[in-house]
């Protein structure tokens, strides 16, 4: 009994340090980030980068931009007039993370942490009939706003922190071991804490991909959004028709050309009668 009782304390302190390392080594994870927007020919657009254990196991491009609307007061100080801050995410902003075998997580703060975006990456399965199919996608998104910022903001009623969420989202669905690209700019409604206010959230050049990366900072195989696919279409199908076209002429010129040959060639049988003693 002495050496049982003695034994707990031991396995008790066991476990405490192995999760004081678990802890401790998933903070020295998230602390494995870069910023990598200066290298990216679009001044609009950030490129973020998560590692763990030195391996790229998240990559994010994209240009963010937030519709926010406030309230001021009218001329009379009695009415409220709603105005609009456009802000949009800047270069050498500090950025967080996390990666995970389901779950990824990332968080960019800039103008000195007075804004905040926070993006929640979730893997999950599904049954389909070809069998099990994973898919990832954009599950949640947060953003924090300080609406006492004077560079967006200007002399608004409710200044002070504000948290504007997504709802049931459920974006950039994407095969499990692609990654996902999409030009064109997509929208996120977000229900803000200021009442009655919803943020607009703009996407735009985006290129992400939070999940079984293979090559280090390398995105793997695209998965284009459908509204990409469509203008590629767009673009390439007077291309192809053209192409038809141009190949119907060659060969209706191609059989006038041997038709109009054979018949030359042929003997031609005079309608006169007079002109047979000419024939042999």
């Amino acid at each position: 009994m002495d050496l049982r009782g003695r034994g707990f304390p031991s396995i008790y302190r066991l476990r405490v340090l192995l999760m004081l390392f678990h802890t401790m080594a998933r903070i020295t994870a998230e602390q494995e980030v870069e910023n990598l927007s200066g290298l990216s020919t679009n001044p609009e657009k950030d490129i973020f980068v998560v590692r763990e254990n030195g391996t790229t196991c998240l990559m994010a491009e994209f240009a963010a931009k937030f519709i926010v609307p406030y309230d001021v007061w009218a001329s009379n100080y009695v009415d409220l007039i709603t105005e609009q801050a456009d802000i949009s995410l800047t270069r050498g902003a500090e950025v967080k993370g996390r990666c995970g075998h389901n779950e990824s997580e990332l968080q960019v703060f800039w103008v000195d942490r007075a804004y905040a975006l926070k993006m929640l990456f979730v893997k999950e399965s599904h049954n389909a009939s070809k069998g099990p199919e994973a898919t990832w996608r954009l599950s949640k998104v947060q953003f924090v706003y300080d609406s006492s910022e004077k560079t967006h903001f200007k002399d608004t009623v409710s200044a002070g922190k504000h948290t504007a969420n997504s709802h049931h989202l459920s974006a950039l669905v994407t095969p499990a071991g692609k990654s996902y690209e999409c030009q064109a700019q997509q929208s996120i409604s977000l229900a803000s804490s200021d009442p009655q206010k919803t943020v607009t959230m703009l996407l735009s050049a985006v290129h992400i991909q939070p999940f079984d990366i293979i090559s280090d900072f390398v995105f793997s195989e695209e998965h284009k959004c459908p509204v990409d696919e469509r203008e590629q279409l767009e673009e390439t199908l007077p291309l192809i028709l053209g192409l038809i076209l141009g190949l119907v002429i060659v060969v209706t010129l191609a059989i006038y050309h041997i038709h109009h040959k054979m018949t030359a060639n042929q003997v031609q049988i005079p309608r006169d009668r007079s002109q047979y003693k000419h024939m042999g």
